[in-house]
This record gives C-alpha cells, sequence and structure tokens, in this order.
C-alpha cells in the first residue's frame, strides 16, 4: 500500500481511516521522482527521472486544476460532454441527414478583366479568380502554372511547403479546362489551385504531420476534405507545413516565417497554409483549430480565417490531435472566399460522427441587413490595456459607422484554462504509442511546454478527473448558450480574453480577420464569433466591414 499512496497524492485526493477525503493542494506534499517512479510502476511505464522531473512541475499545475474544478457543483444529472455512440460504421451511413447541396447565391460582382500585370493575380480573391476562369480568360493550367512557380520561388524563405503536388495539380487543371470547355461548370472553386495542412492524407503525396518521426509517413487514402474539394474542382498544388503534431510553427525542416516580416515566425499550427495564403502563393488553404491553431497563424499571416462549429467539416483522413476539440476551416482572403470554400466542405460524412449530429447545409446570407443584427461586444476585455487596442477600437468605430449596435456581452468568470489539460489528454491518447516506444525523443522540441513533456504528464491524469472535467464542460456550454441568448454575433479581442479557450471548448465558430497592425510589422486581428451553426450571419458581418475597411487587400511587399 506504501507505494500505491505517492501515485493518490497526485490527485489531491487522501485515504485513510476508512474515509476518503479531498485535501487542497496546497495541504498536500510536493510531487517529487521518486513519487512518480512508484506511479509508473503502477502503470506499466518507463519515463527517465530527467523526464519525471519535467512531468513533475506540470502535474504540480494539473492538481491545482483539478482543485478548480471541484469547487463547481455537479449534480448527478450533469453528463460529460463525450456521448457513447454504438451505432457502427456500415448502419451510420445510412442515417446520415441528406445535405443540401445549394448553398443560395453569392452576391453580384464587378466585371473581372485579366490585369495586364500577371503578378497581381497573386492576391486576386477566389470569387475574382474564379470569374477569369469562368469566363475563360485565364485557363486553369495556366493558372496553376502561376501559383506553382511563386511556391518555388518563395518557399525557400517561407519554409511554408513540405510537398509540391505538381504531377497532380497539372493534371487537376487540365481536367478542369476540359469540362470547363465542355460545359461542365462545377462552380467557384472549379480550376482553383488551393493547398491543405499537411496533416490530411493524400493517396500518392506524404502526410508528415510536421514531425520527424512521421516525414516519411505514407497513408493510402485522400482526406475528406481532399475529396471534397477535387469534387468541387479544386486543384491541389501543395501540402503546407505544421508545427510538430498540430503545435506551433517550428516542424522538421525549420521554422515556417510570416511573408510581412521573415525574422518572425508564421505562428501555428497551421503554420504554411497561413503563410502561403498571406505570401500570395495560393488564393486559400485548408487549416486546423484545436486550441488558437486557424486564429493565430491567420493573424501572424494578415489572413481571413474561419474556425466553423465543431462538427461542421468531416476530419475523416485528418490527424487526431483532440477529437473533441479539432475543427477544420479555410484560411482565405476575405469573409466572401471562406464561405465559399466552407460551401464546398460542409456536410455529414460517416467516417466522422461528430458531422452526423450537427446541421448539414450552409446557406449564404450575404443579403442580411446588418443593422437588424444584434451584435454582442466583449466589454471587458476591449477595456483592458493591451498592444492592439486603438486598432480594436477603430474597428468598432467602423461597425458602429454602418449602424450595428454594439451591446456589451459578459464571457467573463466560466472555467476555461483549468480544462485545457483535456486537450493534451487526448493528444496523448492519439500519440500515445509515439511516447511508450521512445520515439517521442525524436521531435524537434523536446522543451517542458512541448508535446513530449505534455504527453508524458497526461499519462497521470486520472480517469474520474478527465470525466469530471467533461461534466464541467458541459455546463460551460450551457451557460455560454445562457449568456448568448438573443445574440447573433459578437465581436472579440484575437487574443488575452477568455474567449479563444472558451468557444474552442464550446464549438462556436469564429472568423479572424486584418485589422492593422503590430509594432513588429505584423499584422493585428479581431474577431468575430457567432451562434453555433450560424456560420452565414457571422461571414455576412464580417464581409459588411471588410467591404468598409482595406485591411483584407494589403498584401506584404515579399522583397527578400
Amino acid at each position: 500500500m506504501k507505494k500505491i499512496l505517492p501515485l493518490l497524492a497526485i490527485g489531491a485526493v487522501s485515504f485513510g481511516a476508512g474515509a476518503m477525503l479531498p485535501r487542497p493542494a496546497a495541504d498536500l506534499p510536493p510531487i517529487t521522482v521518486p513519487m512518480l517512479q512508484a506511479a509508473q510502476g503502477l502503470l506499466g511505464l518507463n519515463f527517465t527521472d530527467a523526464q519525471l522531473d519535467s512531468t513533475r512541475r506540470d502535474l504540480e499545475d494539473n492538481r491545482k486544476d483539478y482543485e478548480q474544478l471541484r469547487q463547481a457543483k455537479l449534480p448527478n444529472s450533469v453528463a460529460p460532454t463525450l456521448v457513447f455512440d454504438p451505432v457502427p460504421l456500415r448502419l451510420r451511413q445510412s442515417m446520415l441527414p441528406k445535405a443540401k447541396d445549394d448553398a443560395g447565391k453569392l452576391p453580384p460582382t464587378a466585371k473581372i478583366k485579366l490585369p495586364a500585370n500577371r503578378d497581381d493575380l497573386a492576391f486576386y480573391t477566389v470569387r475574382q479568380l474564379s470569374e477569369l476562369v469562368r469566363t475563360k480568360q485565364i485557363s486553369s493550367e495556366e493558372l496553376t502554372q502561376f501559383f506553382l512557380a511563386r511556391l518555388k520561388k518563395y518557399d525557400p524563405k517561407l519554409l511554408c511547403v513540405t510537398t509540391l503536388t505538381e504531377e497532380l495539380a497539372m493534371q487537376q487543371a487540365r481536367q478542369a479546362d476540359k469540362e470547363i470547355k465542355a460545359g461542365k461548370y462545377r462552380g467557384p472553386l472549379h480550376g482553383i489551385p488551393f493547398g491543405v495542412k499537411d496533416l490530411f492524407s493524400t493517396k500518392t503525396y506524404k502526410t508528415t504531420w510536421g514531425s520527424v518521426p512521421y516525414k516519411d509517413q505514407m497513408l493510402d487514402e485522400d482526406a475528406a476534405v481532399v475529396t471534397r474539394l477535387r469534387e468541387a474542382g479544386g486543384v491541389l498544388v501543395a501540402k503546407f507545413t505544421l508545427g510538430e503534431l498540430a503545435m506551433g510553427d517550428v516542424w522538421y525542416g525549420g521554422k515556417t516565417r510570416s511573408p510581412w516580416n521573415i525574422t518572425q515566425g508564421s505562428s501555428g499550427s497551421s503554420a504554411g497554409s497561413a503563410s502561403a495564403v498571406g505570401a500570395g502563393l495560393v488564393p486559400y488553404a485548408i487549416g486546423t483549430e484545436t486550441l488558437g491553431s486557424i486564429v493565430s497563424p491567420s493573424t501572424a499571416c494578415g489572413v481571413t480565417g474561419l474556425r466553423p462549429s465543431y462538427g461542421r467539416i468531416s476530419r475523416a483522413g485528418a490527424m487526431a490531435l483532440s477529437w473533441s476539440m479539432d475543427k477544420v476551416g479555410p484560411l482565405a482572403r476575405s469573409a466572401e472566399d471562406c464561405a465559399l470554400v466552407f460551401a464546398a466542405l460542409v456536410g455529414a460524412d460517416a467516417r466522422d460522427p461528430a458531422t452526423t449530429i450537427v446541421p448539414a447545409g450552409f446557406k449564404y446570407a450575404f443579403d442580411t441587413d446588418i443593422k437588424k443584427l444584434r451584435v454582442g461586444y466583449l466589454k471587458a476585455d476591449f477595456d483592458r490595456d493591451y498592444p492592439t487596442k486603438a486598432n480594436d477600437q477603430a474597428s468598432l468605430e467602423v461597425l458602429r459607422k454602418l449602424g450595428v449596435q454594439l451591446v456589451p456581452l459578459d464571457l467573463q468568470g466560466l472555467p476555461a484554462g483549468e480544462l485545457t489539460f483535456l486537450l493534451s489528454t487526448e493528444g496523448a491518447a492519439a500519440f500515445d504509442e509515439l511516447t511508450r516506444s521512445g520515439r517521442v525523443t525524436q521531435m524537434v522540441n523536446q522543451g517542458r511546454n512541448a508535446w513530449p513533456n505534455s504527453f508524458r504528464t497526461a499519462r497521470f491524469v486520472p480517469a474520474v478527473e478527465y470525466i469530471q472535467a467533461q461534466r464541467v464542460r458541459r455546463q460551460l456550454i450551457e451557460e455560454v448558450d445562457k449568456r448568448m441568448q438573443g445574440f447573433d454575433v459578437y465581436v472579440a479581442p484575437s487574443f488575452g480574453g477568455p474567449n479563444l479557450v472558451i468557444t474552442n471548448l464550446t464549438g462556436h465558430p469564429a472568423v479572424v480577420v486584418p485589422n492593422g497592425f503590430r509594432t513588429n510589422g505584423l499584422p493585428s486581428t479581431i474577431t468575430f464569433g457567432g451562434q453555433l451553426f450560424e456560420e452565414g450571419k457571422l461571414l455576412a458581418l464580417v464581409k459588411a466591414y471588410q467591404d468598409a475597411t482595406d485591411f483584407d487587400e494589403k498584401h506584404p511587399p515579399l522583397n527578400f
């Protein structure tokens, strides 16, 4: 029994004299390496003393989080956010909701002409390029060659590409031209080049997950997003970098750079997708977000990023980091472009159960009268002092001048930070073999805050604490829904307040848009949030903001 007691102390629970009583973490003895040695013997693990020492400090932090979560009142009626799914894949396919293919009409656009300087095409929107291809002013093959040339020219400095898919791209472009010439036009993405974050599988090209242990990995399937964009007529030109296993901007080939200042990283983890779009190497790319991986690189690279509601886009064929938090979304030049791509990707997929329990269709809502929307703003977050406050205040003023009445909305005082160990715990399960085999030591980042140590730390998270945290998360979801009742959209600073963490836990959608610059030369952004599954209204307000400003039209000089 003596060897078991140290393990129980990790969870801040004390057994003695026939009673089980919670003890405050502050009253418990410090977590020590010998304590963890005993604990890992129980769990069948074999981490080194040095690794356990790094883990020890994180476990002290976890213990404080457990103590915080234990203050929550959890009546027996509160279920966890995880729901048991007994339906086998064979049956689920027949039970899928029917998707609505018609997204509706897009707003009219000015007549688009091929520019005299072909280099200007680099920063045309998807909608503009689509019109040029549809009207046969330029072929998909020419456009594809143009963007492939830019990828080859600028990638050596930006380090945003893991694999050029040139052979496939040329095949798809020629097929698109053949179809368009025959009058078989598939829609606004037909013949338009794009790239995907290299955690999406592709049959004939490596899928590296940005990490040394997987840099030569071949997966014999196309991810759902790759398939759906191919069906929409898209042309896959590249697979883009991600920070190792979807954290940060450092991958096995180096650090991906922001095109606005190549001494700065592009942030992550959708590092290459954001960098490539920002530099005009593709008109749009696909990324993912679990806890900021679209919002953060979109900011560093000055692009518009849509993080849709959880479950709206299939993750089949994508690397799993956190099954209950991973979300797929587009990075592009504008809200309108994000809507075009989203419309092609949204819908149920039997291989991703999360997509089978949410609304299947999406309608453009660009004809929305934004003056009739009830728009909130996180007043407490905007009132604090932070580096990009002036840019955000100017954005709020733009909205007011558009006739939007901003109503204070409060998301303060909600559990958020103490729930984030859910992410690393699910990630540790996804990469348990990597950790136990010792191959995790091949990864580039080995610091205390890097994945290897987080995965080891998560091995000591008690199952009860994980499930209790999911129950508190259920309460968070209900409380956020209560506070957001009556609001259509709201505005928030992109960083610093609780919004980013809260909404990634609750699954709410967000659009991050450029709204100025920081002192280091990198762009700043502001975030628009919305109700679950109401991406149409959200994108309509963002489009109105972008029509009234020109930040989305700015692009880096690329003088390197």
